[in-house]
Formats: C-alpha cells, sequence, structure tokens
C-alpha cells in the first residue's frame, strides 16, 4: 500500500465569500469523469455551503448522522480545520484511504477564516503522508472587495481607517489573515472579475503579487469558471515546503499562535416565511449598522415553493432558488451571520420586521428603511 500512487489533494482556501464554493461547484461540474472526493469546512454552526455541494446535480451527497460515509462530501462543521484538524480531519481522511480505489483527487474547501499553512502541515502525518499529497493550494480573492480596498497593503490607506473605522483592530487582523492565505498559495484564482474595470483588476493584481513568490501563477474567474487542468495535476506537493513560508500567525522562532477564533461571532438565525424584498434590504443596511462579515443562509419566501440561497458580503448580496421545499421539510428561515461583538437579540428583532405577517411584510420598530436599491446584486 505505502508503495501505490499517492492521491493528489488541492485545498481551496480564500476570504469570506470570495467564491470558492462557486469554483468548487464548477470544478465538480466539469471533472469529466475525474472521481473527486469532496471535504467542505465552513466556520458556523449551519451547513450552508455543504448543502449547496450537495445539490450540485452530481449525485454528491454528505456524510450520514451516524458518521457512515453515505457519497463523497464530507461536512466538517465544528469549527475551521486549522483548530479541529486533529479531531476531525485525520479521521475522514482515513475513510477517504479505505475507498482510494474510488478516488482520483481530494479537494478541500476550508472555512473562509481559515489559515491553510496547518492544514497543508497535517498532511506530513505519517499516516496521511503515505497516502496523499497536497496537489496545490488555491487561494481565491474577491477581486471587487480587493480592489475597493479591504485588503489593500498601504499604510496611508490603513491610517485612513484608523481614523474613519472605529473596529480598525479588527480590520488589520483580517488583513492578516488574507496575506497568510496568499502566502500559503500556490496558485491564485481572482474571481468575479466581470465585476471590475480592466484597471481595478490590474490594481489587485499588483496588491496581491506583493505577496507571492514570482512562480505562483494569478489566472482571473467569472462565475467561478476555471479549467480543470489549471486547477488540478499541479503537483506541488505543498506539505514538503509550507514550513519555509512565515505568516503573521506565527511566532519569530517559528511556532504557531494560538488560531483563537473567539474575536469572530457566528450567529444562526432562525425565522419564519419572510419578504424577500423587505429582507434584502433590512441584510444590507444590518451590514451597515453592525461588524457584520458574511450572511448566507435559506430563507422561505411567502408563497414560493421554491427554497431562497442568500449569500453576502459586506453590501454585495446574491440570492437565488435552488430547489424546492421537499414534502417532509417544513418551509422556514435560516441564516448564519459571522462577525465582531454580535447582538443577537437586536439582530434578530431587525430581522423580524421582514417575516411576513397575516400576508405583509412587519414594519413595526424596525427602524430601518424598506428601500432595496442599494444592493449589489453579484
Amino acid at each position: 500500500m505505502a508503495d501505490a500512487k499517492k492521491i493528489p489533494a488541492t485545498i481551496v482556501t480564500g476570504f469570506l465569500g470570495s467564491g470558492k464554493t462557486t469554483l468548487v461547484r464548477n470544478l465538480l461540474e466539469s471533472s469529466a469523469g475525474l472521481r473527486i472526493a469532496v471535504i467542505v469546512n465552513e466556520f458556523g454552526e449551519l451547513g450552508i455551503d455543504g448543502d449547496i455541494l450537495e445539490r450540485c446535480s452530481l449525485g454528491c451527497e454528505v456524510e450520514g448522522e451516524a458518521g457512515e460515509s453515505s457519497g463523497n462530501v464530507y461536512e466538517l462543521a465544528n469549527g475551521c480545520l486549522c483548530c479541529t484538524v486533529q479531531e476531525e480531519f485525520y479521521p475522514v481522511m482515513r475513510l477517504l484511504l479505505e475507498r482510494r480505489e474510488q478516488i482520483d483527487h481530494v479537494v478541500i474547501e476550508t472555512s473562509g477564516l481559515a489559515l491553510p499553512k496547518p492544514l497543508v502541515q497535517a498532511f506530513n502525518w505519517p499516516e496521511i503522508r503515505n497516502a496523499f499529497t497536497v496537489d496545490a493550494v488555491v487561494t481565491v480573492v474577491d477581486t471587487p472587495a480587493t480592489a475597493a480596498g479591504q485588503f489593500a497593503n498601504d499604510p496611508r490607506a490603513v491610517q485612513q481607517q484608523r481614523l474613519a473605522d472605529p473596529n480598525l483592530d479588527h480590520q488589520s487582523a483580517l488583513h492578516e489573515l488574507f496575506e497568510d492565505q496568499l502566502m500559503a498559495a500556490d496558485l491564485v484564482v481572482l474571481s468575479k472579475t466581470d465585476l471590475v474595470t480592466d484597471s481595478e483588476r490590474q490594481q489587485v493584481v499588483d496588491v496581491v503579487r506583493q505577496e507571492l513568490p514570482d512562480e505562483v501563477k494569478i489566472i482571473n474567474s467569472a462565475h467561478g469558471k476555471v479549467p480543470i487542468s489549471l486547477l488540478l495535476g499541479l503537483g506541488k506537493a505543498s506539505e514538503e515546503t509550507i514550513d519555509q513560508r512565515k505568516g503573521h500567525h506565527e511566532h519569530e522562532e517559528g511556532h504557531e499562535h494560538d488560531h483563537d477564533h473567539d474575536q469572530f461571532d457566528s450567529l444562526v438565525i432562525s425565522l419564519p416565511a419572510m419578504d424577500r424584498n423587505r429582507l434584502m434590504a433590512v441584510l444590507v443596511e444590518l451590514v451597515e449598522q453592525h461588524t457584520l462579515f458574511r450572511i448566507k443562509g435559506f430563507v422561505a419566501i411567502d408563497g414560493k415553493p421554491m427554497r431562497l440561497v442568500v449569500q453576502g458580503v459586506g453590501r454585495r448580496f446574491d440570492s437565488y432558488f435552488d430547489r424546492r421545499w421537499q414534502a417532509q421539510e417544513t418551509p422556514h428561515t435560516q441564516l448564519v451571520l459571522i462577525g465582531q461583538h454580535l447582538d443577537e437579540g437586536l439582530l434578530q428583532a431587525a430581522l423580524m420586521t421582514a417575516c411576513v405577517q397575516d400576508g405583509h411584510a412587519s414594519t413595526a420598530g424596525s427602524g430601518i428603511s424598506s428601500q432595496a436599491e442599494h444592493i449589489e446584486v453579484l
């Protein structure tokens, strides 16, 4: 068994809402018979991204409740991989090892809050090292967000944020995380390039290039579409060189900092049926009024038999109907909100104003405008 060819694994990392799931989903749809096992990890109690991938129309399934694998999508929902890798990552990789004759490639989508380096290092564990290798770390960069200066490596811009933004400390931490994700990259995918001008895209290339060795390529992507030949089969064996890459989250002597996600709040809010336009307007204003980095979830829309998927980063929101509510399901709304210093009661009360009561959206005590023209739809 030790002499058998190692199974290549591609790690897809990137900041919140950068387009990782869309990239992975398109990769699966263009796999052309390649047998790909997918591990999905998302920060938060609700496995939104795993469910989206489960509906990928390729017959993918998630791990069963009893822990037995019923398909080829494995979802790790109890924290980020760099925190729980010893508790969850290793058992899942052992399950895949037992099915190695059915697998050509492994794709791991990390949480938007995860540091990729500890995950890559885990591939040096003896049993994993003998069977798997990291084909490449693919870092997805949100091009419009970066062009807007959210991750600009510019001290003057940081100083302007310091004067204008009371949440500067957290913004700085996120910027360091962004750089650490680039530090681990073997390939960078600029997502949503159809939403920026050529000059804005070049600006992002310049920012990203400062964090990368010359040999790391940067490629463009719109709607998550990248030729599979550019993503898989790179043969980087990243686990052999990852210790040479030093990031912000390491001590000078090379030891890892404790990766404490307590600085991020992750709330799951359950609600009844909603008015779609009202909900989107409320979400936009909540982002303006609170330190919210990511909003995603499933929504029951009054009078609609289909389930609405909502995903948002900053003021940019995407929503679409993905499937009909199943006969055994009670249509309901469940949203994950990721941010800092979140007041669950206050946020739930605001969202309740978009709930449908007696055929109409509630507006009592909201203090939130009903205008929806500020929404930027991806």
